[in-house]
């Protein structure tokens, strides 16, 4: 690991690039002198950018790239019109490349899957990539995988992905045998579908390889943090993911216009700020910010396209993170623990949902 940590941003990738990006970085820098930044986009617009973000320059580097992915691009059209000319596909390059330890992107979620996984290749032993999220709970952050690369999921891509899950936490969380568990309709061994069952049913007879299955969990226990690895297939976890940001939202947006709806709210309001400003914290989708693409030979952080650049400031802090505690090492000692588990990669489905 070097002294310090380079970050390769696709600058253009997002509702509010590139400015999110390039604020966020600044952010970041503050809690982290040792980052620096490769920012790929347009150089027009990127340079007088940088020159209002003073504090970047000194730490930061330009590469230009003409072409930008939209939102709207379907995967297979992004590679064809952007591999080795996009900003997206130049920040993945920079890790294959050795030049970044991490790259990042508020871009298309579909387009940078493809991209990342024919820029890096899946690892070996790992059937198809994954991505997960930070979960804030009742207990502590958990960890929540997939959340939106594939829709379907068989018995051995969810072992692949409890894999991937249990060294994201190890690395996250400092947790020599994370829990796992399985999400399904019910928590009795009948229920459910049947890969799910038979994924249960590996990861009973491997529990002790480097996590510690806890069985089938339901919706509920997301909340609770009832284990500190969630799984489940692309089309649920991406569902979850949002239902879980909206409800957020919505509790926040209740608790705001009762504390503003009469004067004694507002006076109560006053007195309770310290404690309604940790609710807020606690309950900002912004804070908890960056899907980590985990199985690939490079880490891929994705922010959301639509935040800000506290939001961006998050997801950047996961790819500090991620490259700081040596993710990729990490996930390829978790491979190692289950040699009769590794099957052949295959392709993955370049049509991955946006999320």
């Amino acid at each position: 690991m070097t002294e310090t940590i380079t970050i390769s941003v696709d600058a253009m990738g997002g509702d509010n690039a590139p400015r999110a990006p390039l604020h966020g970085a600044k952010l970041l820098l503050r809690e982290h002198p040792d980052a620096r930044f490769i920012f790929h986009g347009r150089q027009d617009v990127l340079t007088p950018l940088l020159e209002e973000f003073h504090e970047l320059k000194s730490v930061s580097e330009i590469r230009h790239s003409e072409n930008v992915i939209t939102m709207d691009d379907k995967p297979s059209q992004a590679l064809r019109k952007g591999r080795g000319t996009s900003s997206m596909w130049a920040s993945i390059q920079s890790v294959k490349d050795g030049e970044a330890d991490v790259a990042i992107s508020g871009g298309n979620t579909g387009a940078l899957m493809a991209m990342a996984t024919f820029c890096l290749r899946t690892m070996e032993g790992i059937s198809r990539p994954a991505i997960s999220a930070i979960w804030p709970t009742l207990r502590s952050d958990i960890v929540v995988l997939d959340v939106g690369a594939t829709i379907g999921a068989d018995a051995q891509q969810l072992v692949d992905f409890s894999i991937l899950g249990s060294a994201l936490a190890r690395a996250l969380f400092d947790i020599e045998s994370p829990t796992i568990g399985l999400l399904n309709v019910g928590v009795e061994e009948a229920k459910g579908n049947e890969w799910v069952k038979d994924a249960g049913k590996i990861l009973a007879e491997t529990s002790g390889a480097g996590f510690t299955y806890k069985g089938f969990v339901e919706g509920d226990d997301l909340g609770k943090g009832t284990v500190d690895v969630v799984v489940t297939e692309g089309f649920t976890g991406n569902i979850a993911l949002k239902t879980a940001e909206g409800t957020a939202r919505q509790v926040g947006t209740y608790l705001r216009n009762a504390m503003t709806s009469s004067l004694m709210s507002k006076i109560g309001a006053l007195f309770a700020r310290g404690a309604l400003n940790a609710i807020r914290s606690k309950m900002d989708p912004r804070t908890v910010n960056g899907g980590v693409f985990l199985g690939l030979n490079g880490v891929v952080i994705k922010s959301h396209g639509g935040t800000d650049e506290i939001g961006y400031k998050s997801a950047l802090s996961v790819a500090y993170e991620m490259a700081r505690n040596d993710l990729l090492a990490k996930i390829g000692d978790g491979v190692k623990r289950f040699p009769a588990l590794a099957v052949p990669a295959e392709p993955s489905n370049l049509e991955a949902p946006s999320a």
